[in-house]
């Protein structure tokens, strides 16, 4: 193994990423390589879809239609023990400050750490406090879903309403919508996340105040489209209670670690549920930002799910390079995106639960990978962070699967789907699973010319039905979506991004490109609000939008 770098910003610059023996290897491989077809690959191995196969806890992986060799493995795993992965999984395991820029332990998986591991952050092994949180978040669950807690009026809470944006809004709808099937039918959970007021008035629109109660969930509860959310749903509830602020008490909950401004909303603190700056927002659903999935799915399916991530998180940190899910699925886009130019990765879930998969994997992805310096403060000169994107089957095909098949860009895709469905209904599943393996063996081999016109083409057509194939497509299979099977798949992914970002040398952890919006809008906002035709020092585009908007909705002249 080639001689790792230590993961300490005190270490002198790392060799750049493109100068490494491996990158270079594989830059002439794929030189040599770029015009394999998979048609030939196939032709050439019979077994190639028996052997390009990898399994762990129940995930089987087939990565066979890929445009790779087993030279091409052989590199790619090389650039891994290069690059210096399995020192960086130790150090992230072990909470070693590898979020540099920001100082601080990347530490998601002690969130689903069993209570006897010891993981220590700053001298303080931090698992029994992760704990400590999860019981008080259990009785909290179970005093509402078994109707022991009461409203201010004493009626039993039937709605539930999480107020949240990011991570605190992505991880909770995407798991709610996920392990439905699992979930309390008699409750109502709804989910409010944008600023906009439509999102607010249409989630509340059918709901009895005195049943409902609102989980906030922010770190420093001063989040600006959380809190305007908040205070909007404050109002809307004390209203019926003829402006009693004390039922703010029975109605609302906080997810949070600003002790003194969730006491100063009117929440008791009793009832405010902690998580940590090691905790990065998008990898916070299994923290107490998921508060409102063990609402709906009870604190034992809630552990299930936990002990999915852990089972996938052990796999990661002990399984050989070869062998590992989340590093073969992180390498394979690294392939794609630097070598082949794929802008963009499809992630299709061919099961209805999981329509709100590929939105979570969009911040999971694209905040944590979307940096155009390395950790040392250096540009970039090649790809990072490509684009995740995607919708259940079998609705895509119906929809986007046109550009992936006969379009001119190279769309890499992952494919999940289940031996089991959750409902099961006549033939559906098996038509289901059947457009599961005719897609992914459409895009592989295609229909050639020669194909087309022996079914009788006129020559004039055969050009629109032909099918170029050698399109890659990953294949993720398991028995069934249950609440631990979710974990493994959440936890694969998260890794497989941290895979790339090692491989990248960027900080898949920090996301200052969400912050420079964040700062223009507190300053515009007093603009718009303003009763005085305000003094604007902006560019003239963001000034004339300004005027407009103030003299569109009365505010100006």
């Amino acid at each position: 193994m080639a001689e790792q770098s230590t993961p300490d910003k005190a270490q002198p610059r790392r060799e750049a990423l493109t100068r490494l023996r491996a990158w270079k290897a594989l830059q002439s491989h794929h030189d040599e390589t770029r015009d394999l077809q998979l048609r030939e690959l196939f032709a050439k191995d019979p077994a190639r879809g028996e052997r390009l196969i990898a399994e762990a806890e129940g995930i089987f992986l087939d990565y066979s239609k890929n445009r790779i060799t087993d030279d091409s493995l052989k590199l790619l795993f090389g650039l891994a023990q290069e690059s210096g992965l399995k020192t960086w999984i130790d150090a992230m395991f072990q909470g070693v400050k590898i979020n540099t820029t920001e100082n601080r332990a990347v530490l998601h998986v002690a969130l689903r750490a069993p209570k006897e591991a010891s993981i220590v952050v700053d001298g303080e092994n931090v698992v029994p406090k992760v704990h400590a949180v999860l019981d008080k978040m259990a009785k909290f669950s179970d005093r509402v879903r078994g109707g022991e807690w009461k409203g201010h009026t004493g009626k039993r809470i039937r709605n539930v309403v999480n107020i949240g944006i990011g991570g605190s809004d992505l991880g909770p709808v995407m798991a709610y919508e996920a392990l439905k099937h699992y979930s309390e039918r008699a409750m109502t959970f709804r989910f409010v996340s944008n600023v906009d007021s439509t999102d607010f008035a249409e989630a509340v629109i059918d709901l009895d105040p005195e049943e409902t109660m609102f989980i906030v969930s922010s770190k420093t509860f001063t989040t600006l489209e959380t809190m305007t959310n908040a205070l909007t749903a404050r109002a809307w509830s004390i209203k019926s209670f003829g402006g009693d602020e004390a039922s703010v008490a029975k109605h609302f909950a906080a997810v949070s670690t600003n002790a003194a401004e969730v006491s100063k909303f009117g929440i008791d603190t009793d009832n405010m549920f902690e998580f940590w700056d090691w905790v990065g927002g998008r990898y916070s659903m299994d923290s107490a930002i998921g508060l409102s999935t063990m609402l709906a799915i009870g604190p034992e399916h809630f552990r299930e799910m936990l002990a999915g991530f852990h089972k996938m998180d052990e796999h990661f940190r002990t399984a050989p390079f070869e062998k590992n899910l989340p590093v073969i699925m992180g390498l394979l886009n690294v392939w794609y995106a630097d070598f082949f130019g794929a802008q963009t990765v499809g992630v299709l879930p061919y099961e209805q639960y999981l329509k709100r998969f590929p939105a979570y994997l969009q911040q999971l992805t694209m905040e944590s990978n979307g940096k155009h310096v390395t950790l040392d403060g250096v540009e970039v000169t090649y790809t990072t962070g490509p684009v995740y994107w995607g919708e259940a089957g079998t609705n895509g095909q119906h929809s986007f699967y046109q550009l992936i098949h006969q379009g001119t860009r190279l769309v890499p895709c992952d494919f999940i789907a289940f031996a089991e469905g959750l409902n099961p209904l006549g033939r559906h599943h098996d038509v289901l699973l059947a457009n599961v393996f005719a897609q992914t063996e459409a895009l592989a081999f295609g229909k050639t010319a020669e194909q087309v016109k022996a079914e009788g083409t006129p020559d004039w057509l055969v050009p629109h039905r032909v099918f170029e194939g050698n399109r890659p497509s990953n294949t993720l299979l398991a028995q069934k979506l249950t609440p631990e099977v979710l974990g493994k798949l959440v936890a694969l992914y998260e890794h497989s991004v941290f895979t790339q970002g090692t491989i990248w040398q960027i900080n898949s952890f920090d996301q200052w490109g969400v912050e420079l919006g964040k700062v223009l809008a507190q300053r515009i906002i007093p603009e718009l609000e303003s009763r005085e035709e305000p003094a604007l020092a902006h560019d003239s585009s963001t000034n004339n939008l300004i005027r407009r908007y103030r003299r569109a909705n009365g505010s100006g002249p």
